[in-house]
């Protein structure tokens, strides 16, 4: 391997699993490019999937899709809302990947002679894959997925390991993030996890530079010390990983302990200081807010916040760029398939319908449409969200009783959702939905041209069904508009993307993910606007409940 220009940060985790990883990787990259470096991520999977796409929500989390169609780990939205970089597909990698590809390359004939094994071929495959994620860039961030000790990851940490060797010492770091548990019956913080967590690493052949302590309040000198003595590592290299109140503060401790300059020094980079005014102002307007507002998220996969990550970010970042603070009450769509959905939704000031695939739910998140609609409650539906609303509208409006989506009902009379072209005569289930990034044109002066101050976008996708162009006039006769359509070749072929209802205060819906696209310090259009509408609904209620109480006052 030849000396490259890139040099390379290795980070690994552990004693448990979901200490922030992605996070800290994140992190790191906007303190290095706070300080004039390129830098871009990557993401090694232990798991044996080709990729995240096919498995459930509540196992693994969100599917994060990339503009070129790749469906990836949720580390790599941290990447992008921390690092200007945009990920793609060579930014994310797994077991199943690399075995796929040395596997070809074996019935291929490139290994004739060879008994094909872990060392050397699937290792140099993943190295391989490192060095392609790292191309044309100053530094490439690389988290290995797992936990140290994990038999799935022994390769990728293998691999990490030649590195150092192949690359030199100057060309490649290695960071290992612990945690450092608090136990109350001892009143104190043990070092232990973390001393046995690098013994295991360090018999893998990996000696960390930097430590990452994972911790729920300040890290004495004293267990800096112990932990640098029985670890091996400097003391100025064992870095506090507090808890904070917004994620967006990470970057910002980190600089405090000095971790992105114990980085620079070490891999001999000479670099300014990092500017990170915008990170403070952001951090600042996100811990005084003026208001606080209530968001219903009536999803299918609840019971893992993770299942909707960059929807939870996205809402965070709408709320800051109002100077709101948002209470998101995540409601289990099949609740309100039973009783009155007001008794859940009676005091969200907006209601979000997000994606999904699958029957279960899909009357609760109809009834969820309904009662946004008849009550005026802002209401933003993405991917089936949108799907959901035109079922709802096409019911209760058109009259069509019994309009539904072919995903739930193949049998349904007024397929008002359907399977697109392109997809009915796919088999596979992995990697083949209208995946990435596609245009969209917006129609002038409609609510979304507003929102986006131009009428021409691009925004990721993940889906097989759209809504029918059969239907499309109805719905637009009933009020409710299409003012968002991909621009393909004839109207024929056009895909609906956005529709929104004129006549009510904030009505819309999108077939794209505009979640996938929101940033810290560039909230989507999407979420800053039905914010916004939501910070109005509590001014507007505000009123109407002091009366109530002055009325109630003047009757004792």
């Amino acid at each position: 391997m030849e000396r490259a220009k890139t040099k390379f940060i290795f980070v690994s985790g552990g004693v448990v699993s979901s200490l922030g990883k992605g996070l800290a990787a994140a992190s790191l990259g906007a303190l290095l490019e706070a300080r004039g470096l390129n830098v871009t991520l990557l993401k090694m999977d232990p798991y044996i999937n080709i990729d995240p796409g096919t498995m459930s929500p509540l196992q693994h989390g969100e599917v994060f899709v990339t503009d070129d169609g790749a469906e990836t780990d949720l580390d790599l939205g941290h990447y992008e809302r921390f690092v200007q970089t945009t990920m793609s597909k060579r930014n994310n990698c797994t077991t199943g990947q690399i075995y796929d590809s040395v596997i070809q390359k074996e019935r291929h004939g490139d290994y004739l002679g060879a008994t094909v094994q872990v060392i050397p071929h699937i290792t140099d495959e993943i190295k391989r894959r490192i060095e392609l994620a790292a191309q044309g860039s100053d530094l490439c961030i690389v988290e290995v997925g797992g936990t140290v000790g994990d038999i799935e990851s022994l390769p990728f940490l293998e691999a990490v390991r030649q590195f150092r060797w192949d690359l030199g010492r100057e060309n490649v770091l290695y960071v290992h993030l612990t945690l450092v548990p608090f136990i109350p019956a001892a009143g104190e913080l043990k070092t232990k996890p973390t001393q046995h967590s690098v013994k295991e690493l360090t018999g893998l052949g990996i000696q960390p530079d930097i430590l990452l302590c994972r911790c729920d309040r300040p890290l004495e000198k004293k267990f800096k010390a112990k932990i640098a003595h029985f670890c091996n590592v400097e003391e100025n290299c064992v870095i506090a990983a507090q808890d904070v109140e917004t994620i967006y503060e990470v970057p910002i401790k980190f600089h405090e302990e000095g971790f992105d300059q114990r980085v620079v020094e070490k891999l001999n980079i000479w670099t300014g200081e990092p500017n990170l005014g915008k990170w403070r102002r952001l951090v600042k307007t996100a811990q005084n807010p003026k208001v606080t507002i209530n968001i219903a998220v009536v999803g299918k996969y609840v019971n893992l916040v993770d299942s909707y990550k960059s929807l939870h970010e996205a809402i965070a970042h709408g709320a800051i760029a109002n100077e709101a603070r948002v209470q998101i009450d995540y409601v289990d769509a099949e609740e309100l398939e039973k009783g009155d959905p007001a008794k859940r939704l009676g005091n969200a000031h907006a209601i979000i319908v997000p994606g999904g695939f699958g029957e279960r739910g899909i009357e609760g998140k109809i009834r969820a449409v309904r009662f946004a609609r008849e009550n005026a409650v802002p209401i933003l539906g993405i991917c089936l969200g949108l799907q959901v609303m035109v079922i709802e509208y096409a019911r209760a409006v058109l009259g069509l009783k019994r309009a539904n989506s072919q995903e739930f009902d193949e049998a349904t009379p007024d397929a008002v959702i359907h399977m697109m072209e392109q997809q009915k005569d796919v088999a596979d289930k992995g990697g083949t939905m209208r995946l990435g990034a596609y245009p969209c044109a917006i129609k002038k002066g409609s609510m979304a041209a507003g929102l986006y101050r131009r009428t021409r976008i691009s925004e990721r996708h993940r889906h097989r069904y759209e809504v029918n162009n059969k239907y499309r006039a109805a719905l637009e006769a009933a009020g409710f508009k299409a003012t968002g359509v991909s621009p393909d070749t004839s109207p024929d072929e056009t895909l609906v993307e956005i529709m929104e209802l004129p006549t009510h205060p904030w009505f819309l819906g999108c077939q794209f993910h505009p979640e996938l696209k929101s940033r810290p310090l560039d909230a989507h259009p999407l979420f800053r606007g039905l914010i916004r509408a939501a910070v109005q609904r509590r001014a507007n209620q505000a009123p109407a409940r002091s009366s109530k109480v002055r009325e109630l006052r003047t009757a004792s």
